[in-house]
């Protein structure tokens, strides 16, 4: 039975979607052949979506993933992985989870924000990053991110991400690493499986980072 047609198009939901898509992608450029015969299958990297997800990306902001797990691990055992939880607790009580006081603003306006989650899963691509950015503290890459692997889009790219950056500036043999505009008009090529190129470009990177030994 085929799927329901999303207004986003294409939702990547099982690895038979991101290989499609890696299939389109290499027969369309060999560049991107080349590197999908290197880095092997790509990631699935769906992740649940709701508040919980984008606190996570609040908290990780600036801090290693270690602290950041180690922050997220003392709100949920506080119970401030709930909204309602963290528009009632005290600053005492958010600072003493690791949180600065800048995330805690960051998170009550995204507690008190009352995003209907679920209505966002049948938005197109362009509405959830609106949606998402009215929030202080959730730039268009953190929605766009959660477009691309908490909503499974196909179609979305991060073309401010430094990584994907890099990864292309590698891949396509250009002189410099494309800033956001440029990179942003070189995935449109990539339609309608921008996000299996992201993948891919992020893959190709850490191959590359691995090969020349940076850190």
């Amino acid at each position: 039975m085929p799927r329901p047609v999303h207004r986003a198009g294409r939702i990547i939901e099982i690895d038979d979607d991101v290989a499609e898509g890696a299939a389109w992608l290499a027969a369309r450029d060999p560049r991107f052949a080349d590197a999908l015969e290197r880095v092997g299958p790509l990631p699935l990297r769906r992740r649940a979506d709701g508040f919980r997800a984008l606190m996570g990306a609040i908290v990780s902001q600036q801090v290693s993933v270690a602290a950041a797990s180690a922050i997220l691990a003392r709100c949920e055992a506080a119970g401030l992985d709930d909204p309602a939880n963290v528009l009632t607790a005290d600053d005492e009580t958010l600072r003493a989870c690791g949180l600065s006081r800048q995330k805690i603003r960051y998170l009550r306006a995204l507690a008190a924000h009352g995003i209907d989650y679920e209505a966002l899963r049948d938005g197109h691509t362009d509405e959830v990053v609106a949606v998402l950015t009215e929030v202080p503290g959730i730039g268009r890459w953190t929605a766009e991110i959660y477009a691309m692997f908490s909503l499974g889009h196909a179609d979305v790219f991060a073309p401010n991400d430094l990584a994907l950056q890099e990864g292309a500036r590698m891949l396509l043999g250009l002189e410099e690493r494309p800033k956001e505009k440029a990179m942003r008009a070189i995935a449109e090529e990539w339609s309608p499986w921008r996000a299996v190129a992201a993948r891919l470009l992020w893959a190709y990177y850490a191959a590359e980072k691995k090969r020349e030994g940076i850190r």
